[in-house]
């Protein structure tokens, strides 16, 4: 098949390799490159890098609202387009140039978590299971019917960025085997159990500790590796990106033993925190010549 690929982030990469084993990629769109780093100097997204390591066409209009730009899309004649985590909204005249339609891969299982971060907010919610779903594309935010679904379970100490890696590579193989059977029925979504999966401030990011323990270790999970949950021990930032429940009660804040701290209710063990300016680190290597308070903040 002919296909455009429109994809940003490290999420969609690996779909994008998989896609160019097996098909003809006519065109790759992304995001344009942002100022990044300590020089602001401009950064290609993972999308393009990986795409012109390929050796294929990179397009990153600023938006697609344009009749240029609409016309510079319908003039590729795809079969169809796979979207992955593009970032901008496709009117409806993009939405009707391929033969097949705008194919979206989006990590939940639609109508749970629509919306730009549905990994992170499934960890965060203590959600037992997330998925990939293939959906046909339509005007709406996550709104259109499904071609395919595939479920998993989350695991008790799993990261976003676990999740994210684990998510990327089921929806490679479930965009293979939607466009192995194109074309084929689609099922409306379900009124019932739309939630939105709004994107993560970094207001949200600080540990309340009076909160309990699986709130907090949700959060810790949820938020790795970015932005990161963190908290104030003597007077540093430190993030936490890796955390598990622990035995233990104490006030909210004290340090139980090691990195063990206690919570509204119960207690998580962090085993892994990153100090500022440092690499993130297991318990035995960060308290290694680093005294603990008896309280975080």
């Amino acid at each position: 098949m002919k296909i455009v690929f429109m994809g940003t982030p490290d999420f969609s990469v690996p779909i994008l390799q998989a896609l160019r084993q097996q098909h003809e990629i006519v065109a790759v769109y992304c995001q344009p490159p942002r100022p990044a780093g300590r020089g602001r100097t401009d950064r290609q997204s993972p999308v393009q890098a990986a795409a012109e390591a390929l050796g294929l066409e990179v397009r990153h209009p600023v938006s697609l609202r344009s009749i240029d730009a609409q016309e510079d899309f319908a003039a590729l004649q795809p079969d169809v387009a796979v979207v992955v985590a593009y970032g901008l909204i496709l009117p409806q005249p993009v939405l009707d140039v391929p033969r097949f339609g705008c194919l979206n891969i989006h990590a939940s299982l639609l109508p749970r978590w629509r919306g730009a971060a549905p990994i992170h907010r499934a960890i965060m919610a203590g959600d037992r299971e997330t998925g990939v779903c293939v959906m046909q594309m339509e005007a709406g935010l996550d709104t259109g019917p499904v071609l395919l679904c595939e479920p998993t379970p989350i695991g008790a100490e799993e990261t976003t960025a676990d999740l994210h890696d684990r998510l990327s590579a089921m929806g490679a193989a479930l965009i293979l085997r939607a466009l192995r059977q194109l074309p084929m029925p689609a099922t409306a979504q379900p009124d019932e159990g739309v939630t939105y999966a709004g994107k993560i401030d970094k207001a949200e990011a600080r540990v309340d500790w009076t909160r309990p323990a699986q709130e907090v270790d949700r959060l810790i999970r949820g938020l790795s590796p970015f932005p990161g949950a963190w908290c104030e021990v003597a007077g540093e930032r430190v993030k936490l990106l890796r955390s598990r429940l622990a035995g233990g009660t104490g006030l909210p804040g004290q340090v139980l033993a090691g990195l063990t701290i206690a919570c509204g209710h119960g207690a998580v063990e962090i085993t892994l925190a990153q100090r500022e300016g440092k690499r993130p680190m297991p318990p035995d290597e960060f308290l290694r010549g680093f005294a603990m308070p008896e309280r975080v903040a």
